[in-house]
């Protein structure tokens, strides 16, 4: 049995307690969290010991990994500890606010040979799933360009202030739109090698980005956009659509996966589920058991989740300076 303690025993701390209830081989034995009776009350709900300080969790010998979800400026500092402290890690996205920290954590955990599995749920969400095995199979070619999109409301009940400020790692594209960004380059396949942006704040007073459009270039030649946009009222907007070789591929969080041809869509059957987040989570601490027992490849590693943060600060960078911005393709 893998015994966890949650770090940031909060909102999406609760979502990751209640599915790694269900998977078989790991147990919540702790948690943390600085308001103590908030603390006491998530031990009483979701089982384990009550920890304040993170540190204390991390000297808990009955901790074998941590799952870190803190606000995202917190994540280098606790990380590195957790690594040094000989324990796996699940880190919530962003994995860091910049590529130094993320670096930072890389090589804490490459000294420490730990694992590392960064938290980008749309790997382990069924609809990605399916559209993932569709283009491994080749049965409509590789994609050739992709359009990703998140447009949601961004004053939501578990919006907190540091959310807002781009110091602490906020904004919407660093916070949610992000999700959109994970998508298209995983299923693309390839690393990004140039981005142009447009990105502001039109909808809300804060200092991060509440809105942003990009312009990916691929290394093998294929390109996407992604829209981010955190409104202050309309109607959630979360899909894909992939145009491959000899196909389009739409990916739905509210219809499932159809793939194009011959100008008609076709559903694809069992591509959508009830509550898929849950299951996602749940998803993505099997794989996070299989990954320590070395039964499994890491699916989500740091290297991958360094490239989405900076694709991320390229596109500040391009917004700031009007230019496309060129990243190695390595």
């Amino acid at each position: 049995m893998i015994g966890i303690g949650i770090i940031g025993a909060g909102h999406f701390g609760a979502v990751h307690a209640r599915a790694m209830a269900e998977v078989e081989g790991v147990k919540l034995v702790a948690s943390c969290r600085e308001n103590e009776a908030a603390a006491a009350a998530f031990a009483r709900e979701h089982g384990g010991k009550s920890y304040q300080s993170w540190r204390t969790l991390l000297e808990d010998a009955e901790v074998d990994a941590v799952l870190i979800a803190t606000p995202h400026h917190l994540h280098e500092e606790i990380a590195i500890g957790a690594a040094e402290a000989g324990k796996h890690i699940l880190l919530e996205k962003p994995m860091a606010p910049s590529t130094r920290a993320c670096d930072a954590i890389n090589a804490a955990v490459e000294r420490a040979g730990v694992q590392l599995m960064v938290g980008h749920v749309m790997h382990f969400a069924l609809p990605c799933l399916k559209a993932k095995e569709i283009i491994d199979s080749g049965a409509i070619g590789k994609p050739v360009l992709g359009s990703s999109w998140m447009i949601k409301l961004w004053m939501e009940s578990n919006r907190r202030g540091w959310h807002l400020d781009t110091a602490s790692g906020g904004g919407m594209l660093m916070t949610a739109g992000i999700h959109a960004l994970d998508r298209l380059v995983w299923l693309m396949g390839q690393n990004v090698v140039g981005v142009n942006a447009l990105a502001g704040t039109f909808f809300h007073e804060q200092e991060a980005d509440d809105s942003a459009l990009l312009g990916l270039r691929f290394a093998d030649g294929g390109i996407g956009q992604v829209q981010s946009v955190g409104y202050r009222n309309g109607a959630m907007g979360f899909a894909m659509d992939l145009v491959c070789e000899n196909g389009t591929l739409r990916i739905d969080f509210d219809h499932g996966v159809s793939i194009g041809r011959d100008a008609a869509w076709t559903p694809v059957p069992d591509s959508i589920e009830p509550d898929w987040m849950h299951h996602a989570v749940a998803r993505e601490w099997q794989a996070m058991r299989a990954a320590i027992k070395g039964e499994a490849p890491n699916p989500v590693t740091g290297a991958y989740a360094r490239h989405i943060v900076e694709i991320i600060e390229a596109v500040h960078l391009a917004n700031s300076e009007k230019r496309e911005i060129a990243l190695s393709p390595a």
